[in-house]
């Protein structure tokens, strides 16, 4: 394995976003000082040359992906080419930029929604390309898929350390709350938290309900991106694949209910069911990560009254 210490620098790009902002603060919370940190503000990663001269630059001893184009369903649905394109040009570039320039370890973020629509549960990493995907991701989902195989090709080929990291669903500080844009747990703080403000006697939410999501703290996931940088080789599991969650669940309705619970919106919740309801059922098998010694340590009603909160203290900056 590769050796990592807290004087490594670390190309960290993507550093702005939710998922991004986290994995700063961890890297800094243990002590890593020579952290290099990239966002579209700085480079336009879809930008072949402009990623090579950058890295090359800068020489990491560690790249960690979390650049990406992100957004929920409306999102994926309304614009499926842009989030398979940014998506392969942005991990493309980046894992491309650090091989070329002899970087041994980088750390790609994937997505559960890599996994078939209708897969066993809970997710195993070893389910991957065993079936057809879910329709309204499919485009970052391939995207995804790609950047996972760009790794493990590289390692294979090459001895590079490359190792893919797949989250569960995230939320936490600095989530987007856009409500064109965003996942369904920032949306529904953001729905409720209106309609109170405004004194709705209703609030009506996509789909049926019944679906049933993961969801882990951004902060959890950041920490497991450094155990897995420091702590486990490419090498130590197949396909060097570690899915990354709580292994808990629960259905979209049940959410609703506590999002409202936590925002104290009295009215009632009415469900839209011409809306498409996505995946079934998302919970990861983290028997893998879990193995290797990483926990989640927040639980989803803490997460939940936290990220209220920062969005309530950053209500005029937030991406609404």
């Amino acid at each position: 394995m590769t050796k990592i210490s807290q004087s490594s620098r670390v190309y960290l790009a993507g550093h702005s976003g939710l998922v991004g902002s986290a994995i700063g603060r961890a890297l800094q919370r243990h002590g890593y000082d020579n952290v290099v940190a990239r966002d579209v503000c700085d480079l336009d990663m879809r930008d072949q040359a402009a990623v090579r001269a950058d890295v090359a630059a800068i020489k990491p001893e560690v790249v960690i992906v979390a650049a990406a184009k992100v957004g929920g369903i409306m999102a994926n649905w309304q614009y499926p080419y842009e989030f398979v394109a940014d998506n392969l040009a942005i991990e493309l570039n980046l894992i491309d930029a650090a091989y070329r320039d002899g970087v041994e370890r980088l750390i790609f973020l994937g997505s559960s929604c890599i996994y078939p629509r209708e897969a066993p549960q809970p997710l195993k990493e070893e389910y991957l390309l065993a079936g057809p995907l879910e329709e309204t991701n499919r485009p970052y989902a391939l995207a995804k898929i790609a950047g996972i195989e760009l790794c493990r090709s590289l390692n294979r080929e090459y001895g590079t350390d490359y190792l893919s990291l797949m989250p569960t669903n995230l939320y936490g500080p600095g989530d987007n709350f856009d409500l064109q844009s965003s996942h369904v747990l920032p949306a529904f703080i953001r729905r409720f938290h209106e309609a109170k403000m405004q004194g709705d006697a209703a609030v009506t939410l996509w789909g049926s309900g019944s679906p049933r999501r993961e969801f882990l703290h951004v902060d959890d996931v950041a920490e497991a991106i450094v155990f897995g940088m420091a702590e486990v080789a490419a090498a130590d599991v197949p396909d060097g694949l570690l899915n990354v969650g709580c292994g808990e669940d629960l259905t979209i309705r049940e959410l609703a209910k506590l999002v409202q619970e936590t925002v104290d919106y009295p009215g009632r919740v009415e469900w839209d069911t011409d809306k498409p309801d996505g995946t079934p059922r998302k919970l990861m098998d983290v028997s893998r990560i879990l193995a290797l010694g990483w926990r989640p340590s927040i639980l989803l009603g803490d997460g939940i009254r936290s990220t209220y909160g920062w969005f309530l203290e950053h209500h005029g900056e937030a991406r609404l």
